[in-house]
């Protein structure tokens, strides 16, 4: 089993900047891929980023691209989503997720979609508000 804790989340102005942290313990070696998906009200659930915890290969969806940033720690077995230019848009709960699937190099569609429905593990979600 994996347990994931996320942190990070809170309310800022338009143009703001937060940065999620979601640390995996457990059996960990067996994850392939960490990420976070969102959901907001009224909204589809939607991939935000994914990486491989293999080689680093980063993945987002063109909403967050050239604003977020995906990392890891493998010694702390942490995953972050650096975010930047906040806008009003990106209100929603963050969830990370994890996978035990998964290659270094996918179609972007495929990896994002494997922290957004095909996960296996995923953390209690943390509420981000960016306010106009």
């Amino acid at each position: 089993q994996v347990q994931l804790v996320e942190s990070g989340g809170g309310s800022v102005p338009t143009g703001g900047s937060l940065r999620l942290s979601c640390a995996a313990s457990g059996y960990t070696h067996n994850i392939k891929y960490l990420g976070w998906f969102r959901e907001a009200p009224g909204k589809e659930r939607e991939g935000v980023a994914a990486i491989s915890t293999g080689g680093g290969t980063t993945y987002y969806t063109d909403s967050v691209m050239g604003r977020f940033t995906i990392s890891q720690d493998k010694v702390k077995n942490s995953a972050y989503l650096q975010m930047n230019s906040l806008k009003p848009e990106d209100t929603a709960v963050y969830y990370c997720a994890a996978s035990t699937y998964g290659w270094e190099i996918m179609p972007v569609v495929q990896a994002l979609g494997l922290v957004t429905n095909g996960y296996q593990y995923r953390g209690q979600g943390t509420q981000v508000t960016v306010s106009s």
